[in-house]
């Protein structure tokens, strides 16, 4: 049986009197990417800022690596072990890019699937050292992407964590996303990834989760929801 990376059992969350998450249970197994899915609204991003601490949640346990996590700080979660890529990438526009990635960085404080250094980065985004001076706001959104991805990775993390990575970008550069976040699994990394592009989801997942109104309505690997073409047109308006 595999790993669990993360563990998300029972969870409920409000935002003031509205109850956006019910019951949400799901697993990330170590080395395997999962896709969050679900229509605008659906509680994704609800979900994710449960995960990292921005909202506490009213009850349920969620555990990284069999760590209880749940209601802790944003700055502990992510000591412990988990790296956010944010929604509109939210790079420092006023440091340069070495300077991004010098803020972030930290050494691994467990086993690794692969230790991060500012030179690997620079080796997996060419582009990023060709721009190392350059302020992190002058970038193009591809070249932001990349870096918001590299910080998150030379954190170290446990479990890497993306919400809506290809949004406002060229297809271009979102195959690019692809590839890299592909490589990454290569590579060992557990990846949990929240997009609203079902293709690039579907390419890059292992497992699946949608989301409806806040509730989990399928829970399984990418090749069963592949054969279930109902369910993607009926919760993601994918025929």
């Amino acid at each position: 049986m595999e790993a669990e990376v993360l563990s998300v059992k029972c969870v409920n969350a409000l935002y003031g009197e509205s109850h956006v998450l019910h019951d949400v249970s799901f697993s990330v197994k170590r080395g395997r990417a999962l896709a969050l899915l679900g229509r605008n609204g659906a509680g994704k991003t609800t979900c994710l800022s449960t995960l990292i601490g921005f909202l506490r949640p009213r009850d349920g346990d969620i555990r990284l690596e069999g760590e209880p996590i749940a209601g802790l700080p944003p700055e502990r979660i992510a000591r412990m072990g988990i790296g956010l890529v944010p929604q509109g990438r939210r790079v420092f526009a006023s440091l340069s890019v070495r300077e991004n990635l010098t803020v972030a960085r930290r050494a691994p404080q467990h086993k690794a699937a692969k230790s991060w250094s500012m030179e690997d980065v620079f080796a997996t985004f060419p582009r990023l050292q060709e721009r190392q001076a350059q302020a992190a706001g002058s970038l193009s959104g591809g070249e932001q992407q990349m870096l918001a991805i590299g910080r998150a990775l030379v954190s170290n993390p446990k479990l890497l964590m993306l919400d809506e990575p290809s949004e406002g970008l060229a297809p271009l550069i979102v195959h690019e996303v692809g590839e890299i976040l592909l490589k990454l699994k290569a590579q060992g990394h557990s990846i949990l990834l929240v997009e609203q592009n079902t293709a690039l989801a579907l390419k890059v997942a292992d497992d699946v989760v949608i989301l409806n109104t806040g509730r989990i309505v399928f829970d399984g690997t990418a090749q069963e929801l592949r054969a279930k073409p109902e369910l993607l047109q009926a919760n993601l308006g994918v025929f």
